[in-house]
């Protein structure tokens, strides 16, 4: 029987499920990107599959928070199965190098660890990197459970981990056509530019609009609106750092990934509805497919109130940071597949 009319037997599970349902998945060999809590996790299991902490969602009800059920995405057939890999911070610039050369890779990495940094700060140099579709998500955790570790899954061996990355190799036909595609709301604003002497997850010293100055005090002086991004031109993209909070015993504010030493930040424009900016965004240039890989931030969960809100054919994990080739903030991603 033809790939097509198998796949519309039996069309793709991309829906929040029980933990039976994760695991019959899995038994049948069906290749999948899993997002959780840690409990239902560490329950599945080994198979064909990658996976990360976190317990919010996007699903069919709306926007959703839930330690009873995992959000399954799974993944299409291909010519030959698709293939977990797990990379350390020593070989992690190889993810792209082993991506097949006709589909796309799905990327997950624990939120704050060593390896979210270097992705962060180093992916644009990897090898391979933007001629491979490439597409994931940082695991988080509940934003009450103070302490707790993000942590992703190697489905192949069942190990959940704090500092590596793993990834899911899935080759499609050659006639399969790959599309990635990011929603950002954000532009820069007119505010003066901010420059870090030194990059990282947090900032303290810099300067503002040419002169030193430090940027925690800065925020408090001038009520910053910490719903608002950062936003830089990385190389002809616009790339959003969010802010984490405001840390007054450091003097420092923390970020949801790095900003980089040298590069010209302005606070993104505000918006006067966050929520209706959101929605408008999400029935503006769909897919024409049903995305086989979306994942959404948790800030817009947060501030754009999708609790309960539905945001259509858009439904994934909400993350702590999306992939889109390189590290995200305050984006959706998705990915879908013409041609199979």
């Amino acid at each position: 029987m033809p790939l097509s009319d198998t796949l519309a037997m039996n069309p793709l599970a991309h829906r929040l499920v029980s933990l039976d349902e994760a695991a019959r998945l899995i038994r049948a060999g069906r290749p999948c990107c899993i997002a959780g809590d840690e409990a239902l996790l560490r329950q599945l299991p080994r198979g064909t599959w990658i996976g990360g902490t976190i317990p919010y969602f996007m699903a069919d009800a709306g926007g959703t928070c839930s330690r009873q059920q995992v959000f399954v995405a799974e993944m299409p057939a291909g010519p030959v199965p698709a293939r977990v890999r797990r990379h350390q911070l020593a070989d992690l610039d190889r993810l792209c190098v082993e991506a097949p050369e006709q589909g796309f890779s799905v990327l997950v990495l624990p939120a704050f660890s060593a390896v979210h940094e270097a992705f962060a700060q180093e992916a644009p140099g990897y090898d391979d990197m933007y001629l491979k579709p490439l597409v994931g998500w940082i695991a988080g955790t509940h934003l009450e459970d103070a302490g707790a570790r993000p942590l992703v899954v190697d489905g192949s061996t069942g190990e959940l981990l704090d500092n590596a990355a793993v990834v899911l190799h899935v080759p499609l036909p050659e006639q399969a056509l790959v599309h990635v595609d990011i929603v950002n709301l954000f532009t820069p604003g007119d505010g003066p530019v901010i420059e870090f002497r030194e990059g990282g997850f947090s900032g303290g010293d810099c300067l503002i609009d040419g002169k030193p100055a430090n940027l925690h005090d800065w925020c408090v002086a001038q009520a910053v609106d910490t719903r608002w991004p950062l936003v830089a031109d990385y190389h002809g993209a616009l790339v959003n750092v969010s802010i984490k909070g405001l840390d007054a015993r450091r003097r420092a504010v923390d970020f949801y990934a790095p900003v980089f030493a040298g590069v010209a930040y302005r606070l993104a424009k505000p918006m006067p509805d966050y929520s209706a900016a959101f929605a408008r965004a999400m029935v503006q240039g769909g897919p024409a497919q049903d995305p086989v890989f979306c994942c959404n931030c948790i800030l817009n969960y947060l501030h754009g109130e999708l609790q309960g809100r539905r945001t259509g054919r858009f439904q994934g994990p909400m993350t702590f940071g999306e992939i889109g080739y390189q590290l995200l903030n305050q984006t959706l991603v998705h990915l879908s597949v013409e041609g199979l």
